[in-house]
């Protein structure tokens, strides 16, 4: 199952400057049952975002009519906790493409990167300035490119590269999961197996 092709992204951005935001927080556990990707924005931070008589608590961030985009600016280690691909799954459905933070777990890094969702890291001074930038103006955009592997803050004329495996980088650009990568390749592998003996 492929997903939309990322290149280029400039969006305004929802900041979230808490550290330490664990897998279990971003999708409760008692929402996994489902096996589909389709349904878990709905539940996306839903102990932060709900009072448990389901009213939506006005000072969370999603809450907030002043912040909208497709990218979330998280803190310091953000995905750590337990290796639920889920997680991902309700950023991607909740409508975010990108996610920004000064330090990602790895597990989570590779579940965004599985599903198109792309986990930007950049150094905690910069992150500061994105935040500072983002709170003092909500309508600050960033612009995200892949190719190029930078992100910016065009507003201060600023910018700063980042990392990100060559191969989940092609997936990325074509929109292609493991799966639409091996079929694109389908020829190759079986040219190859064909002139390799057993």
């Amino acid at each position: 199952m492929g997903y939309e092709k990322f290149n280029k992204l400039k969006s305004t951005s929802v900041p979230l400057p808490i550290e330490n935001i664990d897998t279990d927080q971003i999708i409760p556990a008692r929402f996994l049952k489902a096996t589909e990707r389709i349904g878990f924005g709905d539940n996306l931070f839903r102990d932060w975002r709900y009072n448990p008589d389901n009213s939506p608590k006005k000072e969370f961030v999603l809450n907030n009519d002043t912040y909208n985009g497709k990218i979330l600016v998280g803190g310091k280690n953000f995905g750590s906790g337990s290796s639920r691909e889920h997680a991902a799954w309700a950023i991607y459905d909740y409508g975010f493409r990108c996610v920004i933070s000064s330090f990602f777990a790895d597990i989570f890094r590779g579940n965004c990167l599985n599903i198109g969702v792309l986990p930007v890291q950049v150094s905690p001074e910069f992150l500061d300035k994105i935040f500072n930038s983002v709170f003092e103006n909500p309508k600050t955009e960033l612009i995200v490119n892949l190719k190029n592997q930078n992100v910016s803050i065009p507003s201060l004329c600023i910018s700063e590269s980042f990392n990100i495996n060559k191969y989940k980088k092609e997936n990325m650009l074509n929109g292609y999961d493991d799966i639409d990568y091996l079929m694109n390749i389908k020829d190759s592998i079986i040219e190859f197996a064909k002139n390799t003996p057993l």
